[in-house]
């Protein structure tokens, strides 16, 4: 069975799932207390599965993995990174509309 909700990633675990991921990937930077990020969170777990086997779609909780979040230089959340190739791309801060995250994963899947 194919994972379409998005997957939790840690310090840990990170350069493995994400940094040598060859396709696009995309990591939601948030925290449990954070308002914004409940708001972002459905179309996170929706872009997971429109884009099931195109998009790797990953959440780091800043609390639980603050290593991550200062290395990419997260100061406000949610942050969503894009990393295409194991590379950061492209970074989206706050709670922005499903339409223009559709629009920054269509730019990097091109």
């Amino acid at each position: 069975m194919a994972v379409t909700h998005p997957m939790a990633v840690t310090d840990a675990d990170f350069g493995q799932e994400i940094e040598q991921h060859d396709g696009l990937s995309m990591v939601d930077f948030w925290a449990a207390w954070c308002g914004p990020c409940q708001i972002v969170a459905p179309v996170v777990e929706q872009l997971a599965q429109e884009y099931e086997g195109r998009l790797k779609v990953a959440k780091l909780d800043v609390d639980a993995s603050q290593q991550t979040a200062m290395r990419f230089n997260v100061r406000s959340i949610p942050s969503i990174l894009f990393f295409k190739g194991g590379q950061h791309v492209d970074t989206v801060v706050g709670a922005v509309p499903k339409a223009y995250l559709v629009e920054k994963i269509e730019q990097h899947l091109g």
